[in-house]
């Protein structure tokens, strides 16, 4: 029987941007969240963050292997979860109050409402 030296990438092999999120699990430990492919877009993130199907986010990264760049985005999602909330005049899940305050704490931008 042949055996083969080849190991499947976990790398996605389009070019495209890749969000995953760190969540912090409390006495079990920390991780980085297991996501399909299909699901590690900027928008499918930012739902599942303002849905509650994170534990206790702590940070946000975004990569690009084909473009060869990585960066922590917490604070422009935490930002985006805020304006999200702001315009449906909702309070931020409970679950995103920590994230939120960490990433963007007292620098928040207030939107204000037109009557």
């Amino acid at each position: 029987m042949r055996q083969s030296n080849w190991t499947p990438s976990i790398v996605p092999s389009t070019d495209q941007t890749v969000y995953q999120v760190a969540d912090d699990f409390g006495r079990i430990g920390r991780a980085w969240r297991e996501a399909d492919v299909e699901g590690t877009d900027l928008e499918t993130v930012i739902r599942g963050l303002l849905a509650g199907e994170y534990h206790n986010p702590l940070r946000v990264v975004a990569f690009n292997t084909a473009e060869r760049w990585s960066e922590d985005v917490s604070e422009d999602i935490a930002r985006e979860l805020q304006r999200r909330c702001d315009l449906q005049l909702v309070d931020a899940p409970s679950a995103l109050q920590d994230f939120l305050d960490r990433h963007i704490g007292d620098r928040r931008q207030l939107t204000l409402r037109l009557v």
